[in-house]
């Protein structure tokens, strides 16, 4: 029988799964932790997204040789989105789009064709990287017999029930943050309690809606993550790159389709400014000049607004000057001295996540906005003199989407238009996909669109359907305007599909689409079958 290691025997390498390749601030802090914990424990990140896909093998292989790792800790960052951007499989919402909607058997082809491409990405890289973590477990049992495997990551985290299915037994699926999973590990203390369960065993029923452990966060000691990451000057030399800095966990909202909530917890945990402050100032010493605020949302709530306006006087009184920073905002919880210290610090871009212009569809996705303060918020922005991008972010493809709703969000979308300049705020298409573990995934159980046990990795185009969750009345309508608008300009997307809308259905009063109906029209969604 194997004898378990005290901390100061084991080795531990972090390994990111190869994906795009943005920023890997989870293994980052993931190591940081740990160190702060074990010292003296030799420790070393491996980023595969950093490197040729041929090479991810061999490098991996490698690596484990030289290191002899005791402690293999996997990080898988994305599965599967349906946006309109070229991903590593082509184009899955126009490959989609031309298959379902077009009325052309040629575009269809070209869809079936562009379809099969990125299913052959989509399950070759799932065999791919349960195939890194199998060879990588073996490789390191050559030299430790008693070798582990964790395995955490975003798309881990949203498809756990799925990929521990497939995975070598004994391995740890971690949901959620890992820093004290991978600590209570090391200590050889049990994770009962912990977000996670091992391969083979069955993982507790509502693993995913467990609350994660609050604790402090302290600053990420860069110089030791550059003595153990030698791609880190990789990322640095980008020049105009945004680094990933976080300075809050959880979101307490309960938007329908998305999966921060379950996935970070509903609790908001503040990382302590001064410590926010330090690992920006590293950074900085280190040339970074690009910051992007990683939390789900920066301002999550109005009662944040006062901890905003700290950790920005702070970042102001430290003098990193010439600096810009981007962030997801609700931009609804702003005061005009927020906007001021954003604009002073060097806000250069955000992203607001309304899905629609219409408040009556905003109500019904629980999203928890009122449209008419976003928009006096980024009035707010505008005369604090904000005059970079903006990125608003809609999905047409909502729950009792109409021709009225459309023609509100088009009304809504030139207001801020009017707002910021027609050439500094993109529309930003993105279809909110059926995800595991929220309430569209329940939605769809309840009327009868998708039924327990259902594959939510599958790429298959009778359940790709469903999971695009496109739904009629508007469904195939909206499909033929997508497409019309990739003919048309495939490099300004967004903006074309505004222009389109407003063709076929106008533009309505704004009040209008600042309006819902306590009292309205029932759900009209149904499934494309």
């Amino acid at each position: 029988m194997a004898v378990a290691l005290s901390p100061d025997q084991e080795r531990v390498l972090f390994v990111r799964l190869p994906c795009n390749p943005i920023f890997p601030i989870g293994p980052i802090y993931l190591a940081d932790h740990l160190h702060k914990c074990f010292p003296g424990m030799p420790q070393r990140i491996l980023d595969l997204a950093a490197l040729p896909v041929l090479d991810v093998q061999r490098v991996l292989i490698d690596t484990i040789d030289q290191f002899q790792p005791t402690l293999l800790v996997f990080s898988w960052r994305d599965i599967q989105i349906y946006a309109p951007v070229d991903g590593r499989g082509g184009n899955p919402l126009q490959n989609s789009f031309e298959v379902f909607y077009s009325a052309n058997p040629l575009k269809r082809l070209h869809g079936a064709l562009g379809g099969l491409r990125l299913m052959t990405s989509h399950y070759g890289e799932l065999h791919r990287n349960q195939r890194l973590v199998r060879q990588g477990l073996k490789r390191a049992r050559r030299f430790h017999e008693q070798a582990r495997a964790v395995l955490g990551g975003g798309a881990v985290s949203v498809f756990y029930e799925q990929l521990g299915r497939s995975l070598p037994k004994g391995t740890i699926v971690s949901v959620g943050e890992g820093e004290p999973l991978l600590e209570k590990l090391l200590q050889g203390q049990t994770l009962e309690n912990e977000r996670c369960f091992v391969v083979g065993e069955p993982p507790r029923p509502g693993l995913i809606h467990e609350q994660p452990e609050s604790r402090p966060k302290t600053a990420c000691d860069y110089d030791y993550i550059a003595s153990i990451w030698p791609q880190l000057d990789w990322y640095l030399e980008g020049g105009d790159f945004y680094v990933g800095v976080q300075t809050k966990r959880g979101c307490p909202h309960n938007c329908c389709y998305c999966v921060y909530t379950v996935v970070e917890g509903k609790q908001v945990r503040l990382n302590p400014v001064d410590e926010v402050v330090k690992e920006m100032r590293q950074l900085y010493n280190r040339g970074v000049r690009g910051f992007w605020f990683t939390d789900a949302q920066f301002i999550p709530a109005r009662r944040y607004i006062e901890d905003a306006k700290e950790l920005l006087r702070a970042i102001k009184a430290e003098g990193l000057s010439g600096i810009r920073w981007a962030a997801y905002i609700r931009a609804d919880n702003l005061d005009a001295e927020l906007a001021q210290l954003m604009v002073e610090t060097g806000m250069s871009y955000f992203e607001i996540g309304i899905t629609s212009g219409s408040q009556e569809l905003v109500r019904k996705m629980r999203m928890g906005y009122n449209l008419r303060t976003v928009l006096e918020s980024c009035r707010m922005l505008a005369e604090a003199g904000f005059r970079d991008h903006v990125s608003v972010n809609y999905s047409f493809n909502v729950i009792d989407e109409r021709p009225e709703t459309i023609r509100q969000t088009v009304a809504y979308h030139r207001e801020l238009e009017k707002i910021f300049g027609a050439d500094l705020v993109e529309p930003a298409i993105f279809f909110i996909g059926l995800q595991p573990h929220t309430h569209l995934e329940q939605y769809g159980f309840d009327k009868g669109l998708i039924k327990p046990g259902y594959n939510p990795m599958s790429m298959m185009p009778w359940t790709a359907r469903k999971l695009l969750w496109n739904p009629e009345p508007m469904g195939s309508t909206f499909g033929r305007v997508c497409l019309e608008a990739f003919d048309r300009n495939p490099g300004d997307f967004g903006r074309t599909v505004m222009e389109l809308l407003e063709r076929d259905y106008g533009v309505a009063p704004l009040q209008e689409a600042l309006r819902a109906p306590v009292s309205g029209r029932a759900a009209l969604a149904t499934a494309v079958r």
